[in-house]
């Protein structure tokens, strides 16, 4: 189920740029702060609406079909999704910015890896993955950003595999004073869902399937998930 392309702002913001640095640290400041509460407060994969659980389920289904390989878990948190996905056959590990994160995911899932970094400079080899999710992970990454994210992504992820990227869409910034019951610093940059599904099929992808839901509140601003898989290498 998908919505009408809307015509986005992107281009003629007159904002000014985000400092990649200034950026990533106040999501990983923040993230480091609101972690226990997080876990605590956000509703575990399993209790997550049907749609998404389907999504999470169809991507797992397309990993396995193409050979299986390793799934990258980008913007991981406390590991909870990275856990589900080996519950559905996987072999997952996770990616997360905050040190506090990575931590309690390694306490509360000792038999899986979990890295701390950042998921636009990933430590790993070339065409080594075979499926990438990034679960509500992209939205703190400024629009003029994310082609470098998603090549960073294609550059990690063999031929034939599959992306699942999950979040929020719309076209805002928006910068929220607190989150989870404390102070956080972090921006959340969103993008239309068409916008980001151009953005994939620029870094390679073919979305082969798109899913928006309606958010409860907000008329402007939508929940959307986009399966790509990426296209074979020309030289």
């Amino acid at each position: 189920m998908t919505g009408p392309a809307r015509s986005t702002r992107l281009a003629a913001d007159p904002r000014p740029a985000a400092d990649p640095a200034v950026g990533l640290a106040a999501v990983r400041e923040s993230y480091d702060t609101v972690a226990a509460d997080y876990v605590r407060l956000v509703v575990p994969p399993e209790g997550m609406d049907p749609v998404s659980r389907a999504m999470l389920a169809a991507f797992a289904e397309l990993v396995r079909e193409t050979g299986g390989g390793e799934v990258a878990d980008l913007g991981c948190g406390p590991g909870r999704v990275t856990a589900y996905l080996g519950g559905l056959g996987l072999t997952a590990f996770g990616v997360d910015v905050s040190g506090e994160m990575v931590a309690l995911a390694r306490r509360a899932h000792p038999g899986l890896r979990f890295l701390h970094g950042s998921m636009a400079a990933l430590d790993l080899p070339d065409d080594s993955l075979g499926g990438i999710l990034a679960w509500y992970s992209v939205h703190h990454t400024p629009a003029e950003q994310l082609p470098r994210l998603f090549a960073e992504f294609a550059r990690v992820l063999a031929p034939g595999g599959h992306l699942l990227l999950g979040g929020h869409a719309g076209d805002a910034r928006l910068s929220p004073t607190t989150a989870y019951g404390h102070p956080v610093s972090y921006t959340s940059h969103l993008v239309p869902a068409a916008r980001l599904a151009e953005l994939l099929a620029a870094a390679g992808f073919t979305v082969t399937a798109r899913v928006e839901q309606p958010h409860p509140q907000k008329a402007d601003r939508s929940y959307v998930c986009l399966l790509g898989e990426l296209g074979r290498r020309t030289a």
